[in-house]
């Protein structure tokens, strides 16, 4: 059944391009990016786990924003999301405000991970205050639900409560829980009123059976086309299993080597002919012998 929210679709959690010196490399951004629309993306997520954004400063992300939104001279309708969650509301306030006027669509914020005992209470008072100061008319935001990085999961009961106060301006959740479960609890507690864009690509036809609207994933920058083929199938009323298949050989491929960015960046790099961009520490690039191997598996995986 086709989805009605105007951020359905799929989403690559774009990789971030750096010079030899770990600065961002701003040039090839938009180009990047305009490599993922063609590849079936309708969209990017800047700045996410895999966009290494907790590694950024304030005023870097917001060149960055800046540099992405070129991506619109062509192609117009590419969505862009930001990644804006830190700690401090204050910083958070400041960074969902820049994306936005840079022309972004959405924002997808992390709860402020270093407070991990703040109560539901703090919580909700925290994403409200960020979504009254920051979020415009016709602009959305998403919650991060990662608690295997963050150690903060945003409850259903925490969803609800958003979505009774803001019911457009919270679109919904990134679900990047991994739990298949947790997938169906979403699903089951608020149908198709709440935006999930699922993280896990290996259980993406299933999520959407669960009202899921489509994914933000790392690997959909070199697996887009397969994942917009299954989104496209369910938008028909029907499957991919072909696609899931390829989908799911890859993604355990990318897990053995994990986390994503170094792998990603190589084999952008050594696939699709993109510079190889380092990753900036405290992540490290694959040894030499450790990226032949996942090359080859993972040209393998795609067979």
């Amino acid at each position: 059944m086709p989805t009605s929210h105007p951020l359905a679709g799929i989403y690559a959690a774009s990789l971030t391009p750096l010079k030899s010196d770990f600065s961002l490399d701003l040039e090839p951004v938009a180009p990047y990016l305009a490599f993922l629309a063609t590849r079936g993306c309708h969209g990017a997520l800047l700045l996410g786990t895999t966009g290494e954004g907790p590694s950024f400063s304030p005023a870097e992300r917001e060149a960055l924003f800046r540099a992405a939104a070129a991506v619109r001279q062509q192609h117009p309708d590419f969505r862009l999301l930001a990644g804006t969650g830190t700690p401090s509301l204050q910083e958070t306030i400041d960074l969902t405000r820049a994306a936005f006027a840079a022309g972004f669509e959405g924002v997808v914020v992390l709860p402020p991970y270093y407070f991990r005992n703040a109560s539901e209470e703090g919580l909700f008072a925290w994403f409200d205050t960020l979504i009254k100061k920051a979020v415009p008319e016709g602009r959305y935001l998403l919650g991060y639900h990662i608690p295997g990085v963050s150690g903060m999961p945003l409850s259903l009961d925490l969803l609800a409560r958003l979505k009774d106060a803001h019911p457009v301006k919270f679109a919904g959740i990134k679900d990047s829980s991994h739990d298949i479960s947790h997938a169906r609890a979403l699903g089951a507690r608020f149908g198709a009123d709440l935006l999930v864009l699922n993280g896990t690509d290996s259980y993406l036809s299933l999520a959407m059976d669960a009202h899921a609207q489509g994914c933000i994933t790392a690997p959909a920058n070199l697996i887009s086309s397969d994942l917009r083929r299954i989104w496209d199938a369910h938008q028909r009323g029907d499957k991919d299993d072909t696609a899931q298949e390829r989908v799911l050989a890859a993604r355990e491929v990318l897990e053995h080597y994990a986390p994503f960015p170094p792998v990603l960046k190589m084999l952008a790099s050594r696939l699709h002919n993109f510079p190889r961009w380092p990753v900036r520490p405290p992540l490290m690039p694959l040894p030499a012998k450790t990226e032949e191997q996942a090359l080859k598996e993972f040209i393998q995986a795609k067979e």
